[in-house]
């Protein structure tokens, strides 16, 4: 019998699913590289999340792995080329939680807008002010998107009742403009957006693609979003733009380094900077976590695998 090891939270769905097709399923969530690396020998499928990095020393010590299944988006954890000339195939599930990661960045950029956090704790603190939290309306705004794969598209389309222009850039895509969504350069981003949102998988061309240069070159003082990968930002250059008055505000459902236990102190000092500030939101790499989405990532990873 085929094995599969699931190696980071799923839903149900996806064991079941297999199991039905005749897999035998370990369900290991919280099985670490070391243990993995170990029994990784006798598994014909791996499903990993962002927990697990499959490079070449792992594919190598897994001689009957036909396939790898990565839940959401970004397969940077991922060595494809190798693991494929090895005959592995590689699947991601990006389909199944764009509308969960889109929300999200839509709920962060009205809660920014409208003060509504900021203002929420100052009651809860006993302080009622409503000239100090008037909010700005996004509606006749310019939104600038930059990376137009699943998310950035889903989260164009949210923003169709909003009256808004949309202005994006991908790279690797181009004949998408229609309607209120336009085609821009970075550079027309930097220069008309009020709002620019990230919605970029990492690699070495997006690493750090928002540096010192980029906050430099913004004109409209526009609000940050990113609910991509957190090195596709340098928070020591978002600090920067805070200082300079070059941006709004900013919400951030990534962070460069993730693992808040392993912070150097420059690394904590800049959090807390960030933290303290009423025009920052940050949460916990939450937006493509949703219910709905564990079921959808499930699924279309079952679908592209021919097993649903």
């Amino acid at each position: 019998m085929k094995k599969v090891i699931i190696t980071g939270k799923a839903h149900p769905l996806l064991k079941d699913k297999l199991e039905e097709k005749g897999f035998e399923v370990v369900y290991q969530p919280d099985i670490s590289p070391v243990e993995l690396e170990e029994c990784i020998h006798s598994f014909t499928g791996l499903v990993v999340t962002t927990r697990i990095s499959v490079q070449q020393p792992l594919i190598d010590k897994a001689p009957s792995l036909e396939w790898v299944g990565r839940l959401g988006s970004g397969m940077e954890l991922i060595d494809v080329g190798y693991a494929e000339s090895k005959g592995i195939r590689c699947v991601s599930s990006p389909e199944g939680n764009k509308d969960a990661v889109a929300e999200h960045a839509l709920g962060m950029l009205l809660n920014l807008m409208n003060n509504i956090t900021a203002a929420a704790s100052e009651v809860r603190n006993g302080l009622w002010r409503r000239d100090e939290n008037r909010g700005s309306e996004l509606n006749g705004k310019t939104v600038g998107i930059i990376g137009y794969g699943n998310t950035g598209s889903s989260f164009a389309r949210l923003l169709s009742s909003f009256n808004v222009t949309v202005l994006a850039y991908d790279k690797y895509k181009s004949g998408f403009a229609e309607g209120y969504i336009k085609e821009a350069s970075p550079e027309q981003i930097c220069r008309y957006a009020d709002v620019i949102s990230f919605h970029l998988p990492l690699s070495g061309e997006t690493t750090y693609f928002a540096n010192d240069a980029f906050f430099n070159s913004l004109e409209q003082k526009p609000w940050i979003l990113n609910t991509s990968r957190g090195k596709v930002l340098s928070l020591t250059s978002l600090i920067k733009a805070f200082q300079h008055h070059q941006i709004s505000g900013a919400g951030l459902d990534v962070l460069e380094n993730e693992k808040l236990d392993t912070y150097t102190e420059k690394e904590k000092e800049e959090l807390q900077w960030l933290s303290s500030r009423r025009e920052v939101i940050i949460t916990p790499h939450i937006a493509g976590y949703t219910k709905e989405a564990s079921y959808k990532m499930a699924r279309v990873l079952l679908e592209k695998l021919g097993l649903f």
